[in-house]
């Protein structure tokens, strides 16, 4: 575990640096209930690293694109697909393989095709309202 922090809306922006300074690799994978707060949680992120526009979800599109600065990041939200097929036919290899950002939603609905190597963020909903973020590294073998 390399990063474990409570936070709530007002502190969202600073964990989001901190996030982005932990972070081993470009891609981070976004786990957590609906609601949690993985799309406002990017948003933060897409801020951090220079980005201008607003963030939404891309739950319809599948795929948003950011310009932030020197770099891009790619938003994805894999909630609504129904296998991996969908996801390979919008060519996610290149995404993965372009050197940019991939900040991922819904991991979990195409683990057979994810990258070799990201960073995997939790986020837990507490009783209190706020959130727990624990971010790690994930390489597959």
């Amino acid at each position: 575990m390399q990063l474990k922090k409570v936070f709530d809306i007002q502190s969202i922006d600073t964990v989001a640096k901190e996030l982005l300074a932990n972070a081993k690799h470009k891609t981070i994978l976004f786990y957590g209930a609906m609601g949690a707060g993985k799309t406002t949680l990017i948003a933060a992120l897409v801020k951090a690293l220079g980005g201008l526009e607003g963030t939404s979800s891309p739950t319809f599109s599948i795929v948003n694109e950011y310009e932030v600065t020197n770099d891009k990041v790619y938003h994805f939200d894999f909630y609504r697909i129904e296998d991996a097929t969908e996801v390979l036919d919008i060519g996610i290899e290149d995404y993965f393989n372009s050197g940019h950002w991939n900040f991922i939603e819904w991991p979990e609905r195409i683990t057979e095709i994810l990258p070799f190597e990201a960073d995997i963020s939790y986020i837990k909903i507490n009783n209190d309202g706020s959130r727990t973020l624990e971010l790690d590294v994930f390489e597959k073998n």
